[in-house]
């Protein structure tokens, strides 16, 4: 019998309901993953059942938890909402313009314990070095004297563990995932869960389900402030942490080129439709010095953020060279905040932390 059939027959154990079925007779249980000792599956609640999720959830974990060789259990609970009919129901479409649109499949909104203030970083595409950049801050904050966290929020494309050289797995605690502390900081990401090699193949509710609970079912402990390295672009994902996380700002990373800019506007568009602040714009991989004639080269171009940032009255908070030492040490797992602390490009980012620490310190000001 593999991992998978000892995991289904733990569940038969399981039951919800008023008739007392077991969620694997039920068809609740999908999508498990084993990944060596740790093991990840959905639960599908039926339509309106939400009462006693959470008791589920703990049931389901003891079973799996208690099969030999499992070490790590990771609950998702999705609802799908259908009519009686049994047909899905159509999406609820708001009546206001650029509003965002789509089946409310959003969690309970509420803080998180411990946590003072969340920072969202972000960008409307990949490949703009946001992880990167996200990392950094986060570094940058850390030699401000605050206690940070950093939340790898995309479940496709992990790349934190990387970024950060970490390769141990996050211990659980009275039913609670103890994030890895490096360089200072407190990181958690679904990357620490699985094979970096592994693709995610997960349908949207489950992703929203899995990011709510590594935002709050982490350790976090006491933060002054929690980094969320946000998914790229404006999807579910995205609209559900910035609705359902009490945001204090977002940071957004783009390139130079218009491309890239065009799609930066779409996210800080999606902040301002949900009420939060954005701090400001970063420009990434800005200008490229030559090492060996020192000549510059605008490769994406150069000053569209900054450009685009006094357009949207937003603040620049700086711009990024792209340069070797930057993704050679984000390679290595040490980034130049931490390999170069006194360097050129680590006073950048620090530069950068700086401003949106102080742009957070307004923000909730205003707030209160």
């Amino acid at each position: 019998m593999d991992m998978k059939d000892k995991v289904l027959e733990a569940l038969r154990d399981v039951a919800y309901g008023p008739k007392g079925e077991d969620i694997v007779s039920a068809g609740m249980v999908s999508d498990i993953v084993v990944e060596g000792g740790k093991i990840i599956f959905s639960i599908s609640l039926p339509q309106g059942a939400n009462e006693g999720a959470g008791d589920l959830q703990k049931r389901a974990e003891a079973v799996v938890s208690a099969i030999e060789g499992v070490d790590i259990v990771l609950v998702v609970l999705t609802a799908e909402r259908t009519r009686s009919g049994g047909d899905k129901a159509p999406p609820k479409l708001s009546n206001k313009p650029d509003r965002p649109v789509g089946p409310d499949m959003r969690p309970v909104a509420g803080a998180i314990p411990g946590v003072k203030a969340v920072l969202a970083v972000a960008s409307g595409k990949g490949g703009v070095g946001k992880s990167t950049t996200s990392v950094n801050l986060a570094l940058g904050l850390r030699a401000l004297g605050l206690k940070v966290g950093l939340l790898d929020a995309d479940i496709y494309g992990p790349s934190i563990p990387r970024l950060m050289g970490i390769t141990e797995r996050p211990e659980i605690v009275n039913e609670r995932i103890v994030p890895i502390e490096q360089y200072g900081i407190k990181v958690m990401s679904m990357g620490f869960l699985m094979d970096e090699e592994s693709p995610v193949i997960w349908r949207g509710p489950m992703v929203v389900s899995a990011l709510m609970q590594l935002v709050r079912e982490v350790e976090w402990g006491e933060l002054d402030v929690l980094v969320l390295d946000m998914p790229p672009g404006t999807g579910d994902a995205q609209l559900t942490l910035a609705q359902q996380v009490p945001l204090a700002g977002a940071v957004i990373v783009s390139t130079p080129q218009d491309l890239a800019l065009i799609d930066a506007r779409k996210g800080l568009k999606m902040f301002k439709q949900v009420d939060v602040p954005i701090l400001g714009i970063i420009e990434n991989m800005s200008t490229f010095v030559c090492p060996h004639c020192g000549e510059t080269s605008d490769i994406f171009g150069h000053g569209g953020a900054q450009a685009e940032a006094a357009k949207l009255g937003v603040m620049f908070l700086g711009a990024v060279p792209l340069h070797m030492d930057i993704r050679k040490f984000s390679d290595e797992g040490t980034p130049v905040v931490i390999a170069q602390a006194d360097g050129e490009h680590a006073k950048i980012y620090k530069t950068i932390a700086m401003k949106v620490a102080a742009l957070m310190g307004e923000a909730g000001s205003e707030e209160d």
